[in-house]
């Protein structure tokens, strides 16, 4: 095969559809660059066909039609078909494309991608002309923008973005400043300070961590900021030690372990006596906080903010030790949010525990 020099392409869609420089060459099955006579010819051909369909509002394909993009949240299994001139843009989760004939374009790299790829996060991919791809989360969730025609179908997996919503609803999640996805980095590691102030919320005690004045002994926390007063108040309060005397490694990743131990705190089940916490999990399965299979999938699996939006979500129904009441009464009397707020919050929620 000749060497050939890469060429800038322009992928031009009407009506604010995906607008792209593209390095291009060659075409075939053994050359993964696209044409530049592919691109002006063909391609833009048929593309600016399904546009004009758009522009006049004309389904396509039998699909629905985002002639803007669009954001959702999706949850492991759900799929979004697209046809000839569909653009998806994956900002978070892990998703993977499939399509049993013509091609699909990664833009941002200026390749075709085979089927059954993975996508890259902030890549932008195009799906060409005589296509119907189907783009499948693979991960807990994902946060995806798509324009252009398009079919959504959902799994009946566990839905962590609707708990995520749920605890949003009675202040007990507020989610980060991340501009996409409502904020709530479902996909990342959650780090000790997150824990901290989600653990303080389950005890309904966030007002008074943030009328908290008070000073903390650890050097990694910004004196007078917000963190160093839900950290303030967590240490005079005795719920936390800190990583040392001095420091707290606010940043710092926590595991499954460590989440679970502050909610069996929250409830009454433990304190910060306990630094063994290889039995945690089963302490939570015997406490009635976890079943055996969320035990079982908290060992296994890589703890994420969706894993802790999920613990949070079903501690609500755990019984607060020597009470008689679950944490959701005891938060509901407390005030925390209302009986109105409760009901459209657990409305929110289909399906069932992992058992």
């Amino acid at each position: 095969m000749k060497k050939r020099a890469l060429l800038p392409a322009l992928f031009l869609l009407l009506s604010g559809a995906c607008i792209y420089y593209a390095a291009a060459a060659g075409g075939s099955s053994s050359d993964p660059l696209i044409s530049l006579s592919y691109l002006n010819g063909t391609f833009t051909n048929t593309v600016q066909k399904q546009v004009a369909a758009l522009k006049s509002g004309a389904p396509v394909s039998g699909s629905s039609n985002a002639d803007t993009w669009t954001e959702t949240r999706l949850k492991s299994g759900d799929v979004l078909s697209g046809s000839t001139g569909t653009c998806v843009l994956p900002l978070a989760g892990s998703m993977s494309v499939s399509f049993s004939s013509g091609a699909v374009v990664d833009v941002s790299s200026g390749t075709e991608i085979p089927s059954g790829s993975a996508l890259t996060a902030r890549h932008r991919y195009l799906v060409a002309e005589n296509t119907t791809a189907t783009f499948t989360v693979a991960g807990k969730t994902a946060v995806l923008d798509y324009q252009g025609p398009y079919s959504l179908s959902y799994s009946a997996a566990t839905d962590y973005n609707a708990m995520a919503a749920a605890l949003k609803n009675i202040h007990l999640f507020r989610g980060s400043l991340t501009g996409y996805g409502s904020g709530f980095d479902l996909e990342v590691s959650p780090t000790r300070l997150q824990a901290l102030i989600m653990f303080i919320r389950l005890l309904g005690e966030e007002n008074e961590a943030l009328a908290y004045t008070g000073t903390t002994p650890f050097t990694d926390i910004a004196p007078g900021s917000e963190p160093a007063r839900y950290v303030g108040y967590a240490y005079s309060k005795g719920y936390t030690n800190g990583y040392t005397k001095t420091t707290f490694r606010p940043s710092q990743k926590v595991n499954a372990y460590q989440y679970v131990e502050f909610v069996l705190r929250a409830l009454g089940y433990s304190n910060t006596g306990t630094t063994d916490l290889t039995g945690t999990l089963d302490r939570a399965v015997s406490s009635g906080v976890l079943t055996a299979g969320e035990s079982a999938m908290l060992a296994r699996d890589t703890f994420l903010r969706a894993e802790l939006v999920y613990i949070s979500w079903y501690s609500l129904d755990a019984q607060v030790s020597s009470t008689g009441q679950t944490l959701r009464q005891s938060l509901l009397s407390k005030g925390i949010f209302t009986e109105s707020e409760n009901l459209s919050a657990t409305a929110l929620i289909s399906g069932s525990r992992i058992s």
